[in-house]
């Protein structure tokens, strides 16, 4: 095994807290929020909620449909736990 880093993935221009509402670290395949952009960095939120991290756009994809869609459950879910 190699200790050497991962390849960089291309810029990733298309996600930002503007269009983007859920992303994938592909560091660590988490599903996140898209919270905000902070030092050029994504701020992601477990969609359940909780501590963001924060995510080089070059290791975030968009969350694909299906992906999206379990995060909103999820978050529906948690809310409703919540009393919300």
């Amino acid at each position: 095994m190699s200790n050497e880093n991962p390849p960089a993935l291309p810029d990733r221009t298309d996600i930002d807290s503007e269009t983007v509402s859920y992303a994938v670290d592909t560091r660590t395949n988490r599903l996140g929020q898209v919270m905000d952009r902070h030092a050029g960095c994504l701020q992601l939120r477990p969609p359940q909620g909780g501590v963001e991290w924060d995510c080089p756009p070059e290791y975030a994809r968009p969350a694909s449909e299906a992906e999206a869609l379990r995060a909103k459950v999820a978050r529906r879910n948690a809310e409703s736990r919540w009393g919300l």
